[in-house]
């Protein structure tokens, strides 16, 4: 479209634009993908506009050992991409950022995370973090409750507007409901807006 970037393109061109568009999102894993990266562009330029972005080094969908202080894996093993890595001084986060939690991506957070742990090289905690916008209750009720050993397998768990699934549910008292309920109300679930004021207490920390 780079002919148009100050005229209105021709209807021919709008069209065939808008055939290419289709096929693709009609492709099922191109559709995901599209929507997937998308979330996660998002997300990182919203932090990039932020006052303090600038304090914050940032990731992009980027290999684990890429990021300081991790290892590469095995030569037999596939490496492990991070869909966004934040660094605050010493400070690391790792970002899971889903749209939405498929049951597949369920076993893949645990799997992930014992890749990170494993790989880990500098001898010093990280936070691991998911933001989403899922709004199953029980799929977020899992993702508030899931574990490693004897902690939360994620440091925070972040949706874009909590207040909005809990309007979702208004009506209805089933028992994820009311956990979820539970885990808004003691911040378990995070909104986005309240996770981007802890990075912003963590730049001014440092």
């Amino acid at each position: 479209m780079g002919d148009w970037l100050q005229d209105d393109p021709p209807e021919n061109e709008l069209r065939h634009l808008t055939r290419r568009i289709y096929t693709y999102v009609t492709q099922e894993n191109k559709r995901k993908n599209l929507v997937g990266e998308g979330f996660e562009d998002v997300i990182s330029a919203l932090i990039r506009r932020l006052p303090f972005g600038n304090e914050i080094k940032m990731q992009h969908r980027t290999l684990l050992y890429e990021i300081r202080g991790f290892h590469r894996p095995p030569s037999n093993e596939k490496p492990k991409r991070v869909d966004l890595a934040l660094s605050v001084r010493d400070r690391r986060t790792l970002v899971s950022a889903k749209w939405s939690i498929r049951a597949d991506r369920e076993e893949q957070f645990h799997s992930d995370f014992e890749a990170y742990a494993r790989l880990e090289a500098a001898g010093e905690d990280f936070d691991y973090v998911l933001i989403t916008n899922e709004f199953d209750a029980a799929r977020l009720k899992a993702a508030c409750e899931r574990r490693r050993q004897n902690s939360p397998l994620f440091t925070h768990v972040v949706h874009i507007n909590p207040e909005a699934v809990l309007a979702a549910y208004v009506d209805t008292d089933s028992g994820s409901v009311v956990a979820l309920r539970h885990h808004v109300e003691h911040e378990r679930l995070l909104s986005f807006e309240k996770w981007l004021n802890l990075l912003e207490r963590q730049c001014a920390a440092n």
